[in-house]
């Protein structure tokens, strides 16, 4: 299976590389992430959040890794999840940012079953790689990430679910904001 998606951030292919190879720090904007550990220069161990509360692990190798314009990795052998990847940096056309390309490639856990009890989960890797792309312009392009109510961990289905209504503020909640205002 293949995941693809791109997008134009508005800083250096150097910055976006920079923090972008920081792998510890993934999981902050991707959000299925649980963590990432740096073994090595070139190994780093990941562990993934998958549909239903699963999770799954695997040792990861860097294979093509050119400071600035591109990144390229591959699972090692036994890996729950075999996968491999790049992404690309270039600059954008008028000098508007960096281009940021995402190939992906995978063999979900239980095969064609089980890419579709994670598409129904909202947990597809396709998407996750768009969500986590429009995280990680938020966080280079304002230096954090805004969460509210509606999409607190991005597009996932069964949080979805979950969510309740928008409605006025009850009389409490506006004396509260109210307060505040005069207070500051």
């Amino acid at each position: 299976m293949e995941a693809r998606s791109a997008i134009t951030i508005n800083a250096t292919p150097e910055a976006v590389y920079e923090r972008w190879r920081d792998f510890e720090a993934l999981p902050t904007f991707m959000y299925h992430l649980e963590s990432v550990t740096v073994v090595d220069e070139r190994r780093s161990h990941w562990v993934a959040k998958g549909p239903a509360d699963t999770r799954f692990e695997w040792d990861a190798e860097i294979t093509d890794d050119v400071r600035g314009e591109r990144l390229a990795w591959r699972s090692v052998e036994n890996a729950m999840i075999e996968n491999a990847g790049t992404v690309t940096f270039a600059a954008a056309p008028g000098g508007r940012g960096t281009e940021v390309h995402v190939a992906l490639t995978y063999s979900p856990p239980g095969g064609a079953l089980g890419s579709a009890v994670a598409k129904l989960f909202g947990e597809e890797p396709g998407q996750q790689v768009s969500d986590d792309l429009r995280r990680f312009k938020q966080l280079m392009e304002t230096g954090e990430l805004a969460r509210s109510d509606a999409s607190p961990l991005g597009i996932i289905t069964k949080e979805q679910l979950n969510q309740r209504h928008a409605q006025p503020l009850s009389d409490e909640e506006v004396v509260d904001l109210t307060a505040q205002e005069v207070n500051a």
